[in-house]
């Protein structure tokens, strides 16, 4: 028998053996290959770690002496208050150069320029302002600058730096005369992913996509309100609703300064406050409640509570399964309602007094947002008369007719028809804004008052801008039986509208009243195009979120 040693050296000699794929014994050439490559990866693996230790050496050798001046900030979770002054770019002028100061922005752009600078333009609102990163070799190290240059568009940010006068006015901001050297950059917010659109190409004018040479990406409406949030932040839009903001903050202050009162109706009804099928009809608990078409009847019906003259600011809703440019399901009624002394007409003067206290506002404290929408959807001046132009209807039907639009007396206008007369009025009498009074009465809701003189008309009337209707009123029936009879002829059941009728059966006022679409009138007054451009979340048949 093999002695143990024997055993051993067949063992050792049969594990030395290397196999082929097949479990052959590779020969002596294959065997010199697969040693030349084992030896090729073990010089590899030493070289590299020879580099790896290298760049650890080195990064140990530089040093980040900007290292506490920039980086990413924790979510903040109201830990502490340090208590510092926050600037805004409205106040920051050449005149305050050499100021240090604090601020909160969103990074628009950023453009580096090689490894030891990178321009940022920042944002507040419609507000912007350049700032810059200068690599220098004892506050500024180039490691902040490349943070810098990383930092994704959208992102916020806070930032120290001191206001510096530029060689030449910024023209692509806002702050033209000032831009902000940083000595601080801290990323507060990092915006994630990559946006559906760009700022600057939301913010194009209108007129940058005409040239032949476009190479820019138009984003389109369904884009921008698919990703509203985003869109929401161009300098356009936050100028477009400043100025909504401001009719409604005119429209309150001159109707208080006329002793209205404001109030706040229900918005979920009994009964449908317009009638007709364009009406949103929602489960109440056990029985159908309705959506409120108008604030009409509470407002009639506040009025007969001895408040006499009320205002209102709030959501309107319409059923219309409709997709022009002009209708939207939810908008924003600016409504009011007054008693009247002796004649209907006192409430149109109110209106044409309104109406030109909010123009002129518009002008006189909104002219800078003005400017900014006009540079990138550019219009032409609303043109208005100190005294509102009165039309009556069958005036207007003239008109149209002279001008080869067929039309009968008491037809309804259509919105090409509205269009053609707004074109006649602006040629004929240099206005964007008139008022029609004394529609046909079957075109009118059956609360409306019939005209004494002839009942196939109304006391009921329309304003327009730009030749499409913005405001709808008229004098409203207070007796209630005549209500009664209006109500049947319109085919509304008078069981169902039973608290309102009994709201003028204790005695009420002559008064009337009228609705404004807040959206519209900014819609016409900017010339926008479509209505949805000024609705923050628009509503209309296929549009539900965001």
């Amino acid at each position: 028998m093999a002695d143990s040693t024997e055993i051993n050296e067949v063992t050792k000699q049969v594990q030395d053996v290397v196999l082929d794929e097949n479990g052959q014994p590779l020969s002596k050439n294959a065997l010199k290959k697969l040693e030349k490559e084992k030896l090729k990866k073990e010089r590899a693996e030493k070289d590299a770690a020879a580099r790896a230790a290298q760049a650890a050496t080195n990064a140990t050798a530089v040093v980040d002496y900007s290292k506490d001046f920039y980086g990413k900030k924790p979510m903040n979770c109201s830990e502490d208050r340090p208590g510092l002054k926050h600037e805004r770019f409205t106040d920051i002028n050449a005149g305050r150069a050499g100021e240090k100061v604090w601020l909160r922005a969103r990074v628009q752009t950023s453009r580096p320029t090689g490894n030891k600078m990178c321009f940022f333009q920042f944002r507040q609102n419609s507000s912007t302002i350049q700032g810059l990163v200068v690599f220098n070799e004892t506050a500024i190290s180039k490691q902040m600058v490349k943070f810098a240059q990383n930092i994704t568009s959208e992102s916020i940010v806070l930032v120290e730096g001191t206001i510096a006068k530029p060689l030449e006015p910024v023209k692509s901001c806002t702050v033209q005369d000032a831009e902000i050297t940083i000595t601080q950059l801290f990323v507060t917010s990092e915006a994630q992913g990559r946006l559906p659109f760009s700022l600057e190409d939301a913010s194009r004018p209108n007129t940058d996509f005409e040239r032949e040479d476009a190479q820019f990406s138009k984003v389109s409406l369904h884009t921008r309100l698919e990703n509203r949030v985003l869109d929401l932040r161009t300098i356009t839009n936050q100028a477009i609703f400043r100025v909504q903001a401001g009719v409604c903050k005119l429209f309150r202050e001159f109707l208080e300064s006329k002793g209205f009162l404001e109030i706040h109706t229900p918005k979920i009804l009994g009964a449908a406050s317009e009638g007709g099928a364009n009406v949103f009809k929602v489960k109440y608990f056990d029985t159908d409640a309705f959506l409120a078409q108008s604030p009409q009847f509470y407002k009639q019906m506040v009025v007969c509570g001895d408040f006499e003259r009320v205002f209102e600011i709030g959501s309107v809703f319409r059923a219309e399964n409709s997709f022009t440019h002009r209708h939207m399901t939810e908008f924003i009624g600016l409504d009011l309602e007054m008693a009247f002394e002796e004649h209907y007409h006192e409430i149109l003067e109110v209106f044409d007094e309104l109406f030109v206290y909010i123009f002129t506002g518009l002008e006189t404290k909104y002219a800078s947002e003005l400017e900014i929408v006009n540079r990138q959807y550019p219009f032409e001046k609303f043109e208005f008369l100190p005294k509102t132009l009165r039309l009556e209807y069958k005036d207007a039907v003239a008109l149209l007719r002279e001008n080869g639009v067929e039309m009968g007396d008491y037809d309804d206008l259509t919105t090409e028809i509205e269009r053609q007369l707004g074109q006649l009025v602006k040629e004929k009498y240099k206005t964007d804004f008139f008022m029609l009074d004394k529609f046909p009465l079957a075109v009118r809701p059956f609360y409306t008052m019939p005209d004494a003189k002839d009942p196939k008309y109304s006391n009921s009337y329309d304003f327009f801008m730009r030749g499409e209707e913005i405001l709808s009123g008229a004098q409203r029936i207070h007796d209630p039986d005549f209500l009664i009879e209006r109500a049947t002829a319109h085919g509304v059941d008078p069981e169902s509208i039973k608290s309102y009728v009994d709201a003028f059966r204790m005695g009420a006022p002559p008064h009337g009243g009228g609705g404004i679409g807040l959206e519209r009138v900014i819609f016409f007054y900017l010339n926008l195009g479509n209505i949805r451009r000024v609705s923050l979340f628009p509503r209309d048949p296929k549009r539900l979120t965001p």
